[in-house]
């Protein structure tokens, strides 16, 4: 089914490309969110004027070069104007980045305990 023949809006959503391969839908902070190895990748909101994607840190932002220089972007937040397209590839970028990162924070955290847990030699 393409995008154009989508009949509801779950419809419209499994048309889109996984752009974060295993994640689950959840809700958290009372938002929308997809959690991958455990942890929350991305927090995403419509506003009045708006629509959010969060948590957009430093290292993430870098990864996009210029690319976010377009949009109101603060403490982490992305703000995208309702009034303007939908950056579709810069979404589906920011989307693989924060779920790689999530996997890379679940890995390492996997990693903190297993070195805790060893034995002293």
């Amino acid at each position: 089914m393409s995008k154009a023949e989508a009949s509801s809006i779950d419809a419209y959503i499994a048309a889109q490309p996984e752009a974060i391969p295993g994640a689950q839908e959840t809700i958290s902070y009372k938002i929308p969110a997809f959690r991958v190895a455990g942890r929350v990748a991305i927090f995403f909101a419509g506003w009045t004027e708006h629509y959010s994607i969060y948590p957009v840190l430093p290292r993430i932002a870098a990864g996009l070069g210029d690319r976010l220089a377009p949009y109101q972007f603060s403490k982490g937040t992305v703000r995208f104007p309702l009034s303007e397209p939908v950056p579709e590839a810069l979404i589906e970028n920011l989307a693989v980045l924060l779920g790689k990162d999530a996997q890379d924070r679940a890995a390492q955290a996997r990693a903190r305990k297993a070195a805790k847990a060893k034995p002293a030699v």
